[in-house]
């Protein structure tokens, strides 16, 4: 196992928390833990001001932050934040997926939203530490796992608009259930033609909250009309896909190419690059370009485009089965999965859960 604690030269302490969960207790919440509604016992905060640097490394019971009403965060939204998940094998050791990644688009976060760049060694450390300690709140049911958020908020008590010179990074963790309770089928999704989520020169390619807040009330349009997920076009000239509220996109063509809709406002989707990189050793030709929405609807019509899907942490590979707009609709919801979208999803999947080889160095282990 890796040990990158060493590479981080502040010491982590660690305070067991008083209240952990009984095991009882413990196993009923991993029978059935949902998204994001449990979380472990334990957090790690790191502190950083303009005088010190990062300091104060710890490992603590979870529990409330103390804010001064004054926060930046609070009031100039200055926070990013990431999302990763521990997998546990079939012998039992815990492990994650390219936490190098996430530590460098922290860091690319960061600098956009003017927030102090973490180093990747103490990133990777701070998950390590947190893991450890609450390996037993790792599932071990098909498909489940503990997704980790690390994050980062401006905790300085000023008012004045200038980057805070006090921040905080803090990991929790939640276990998670399988996405896919009922099993695996294509979303539908609503194509917003009302709302952007980014333009260019903003904060698209940045993971940062305010991302997410422009992304609700179109979400909510969507479930009116009776879809899961959202999708944006372009700010400008509101005709080319971006992205969904919280995933990438691919579409597949008959001839074997994949196009995917080129970064720029877009976030870099962790799972979006190693998506391409599996696709491209199967000897597809990927395109990252300006994808148009009518190229899409055309591409169904005409029997070019075969397949679509979506890509992100929490799902992993999603088949899209309708795109629905005011006036017009493509696919439909009753659409099978792609193959091929189904054979890169179990690839990757068994790559992240230990059952078939790690040829590219993706997996660190955690515990």
């Amino acid at each position: 196992m890796t040990d990158t604690t060493t590479a981080f030269s502040l010491p982590f302490d660690t305070t067991p928390s008083p209240a952990k969960r009984a095991e009882a207790e413990r196993e009923a919440i991993l029978a059935d833990p949902g998204f994001g509604k449990h979380f472990t016992d334990h957090m790690v905060s790191i502190a950083w001001s303009e005088a010190e640097g990062w300091h104060d490394a710890v490992v603590k019971p979870y529990g409330p932050l103390v804010l001064d009403p004054a926060a930046a965060v609070l009031h100039y939204a200055q926070e990013i934040f990431e999302g990763l998940k521990a997998y546990r094998w079939a012998d039992g050791s815990v492990w994650t997926f390219r936490p190098e990644a996430n530590a460098e688009r922290l860091q690319r976060s960061a600098r956009r939203l003017a927030l102090p760049e973490l180093p990747e060694a103490a990133f990777v450390a701070a998950i390590e530490h947190l893991v450890r300690i609450d390996k037993e709140w790792v599932p071990g049911a098909l498909e489940t796992s503990l997704y980790l958020r690390p994050f980062m908020i401006a905790s300085e008590a000023f008012l004045g608009v200038r980057p805070a010179h006090g921040v905080d990074f803090h990991v929790i963790a939640s276990p998670a259930g399988a996405y896919f309770s009922g099993g695996i089928a294509p979303v539908s999704i609503w194509l917003s033609e009302d709302w952007s989520r980014a333009g260019r020169g903003g904060m698209g390619a940045a993971k940062t909250g305010g991302n997410y807040a422009a992304s609700l009330l179109p979400q909510a349009e969507a479930y009116e009309q009776g879809c899961q997920q959202v999708l944006f076009l372009d700010a400008e000239e509101r005709t080319y896909v971006e992205e969904l509220g919280g995933m990438n996109v691919f579409f597949v063509y008959r001839d074997g190419r994949v196009v995917t809709p080129e970064l720029g406002t877009i976030l870099e989707g962790i799972t979006r690059s190693s998506v391409i990189r599996l696709l491209e050793e199967r000897g597809h030709v990927v395109e990252e370009r300006r994808f148009a929405i009518d190229e899409w609807r055309s591409g169904v019509e005409s029997g070019e485009i075969v397949e679509a899907f979506a890509c992100g942490t929490a799902a992993v590979i999603t088949p899209i089965g309708r795109l629905k707009a005011r006036d017009f609709e493509i696919g439909a919801p009753d659409a099978e999965p792609g193959a091929l979208t189904m054979s890169i999803r179990e690839e990757l999947t068994d790559i992240q859960y230990g059952r078939r080889p790690d040829h590219h160095g993706w997996m660190h282990r955690l515990a």
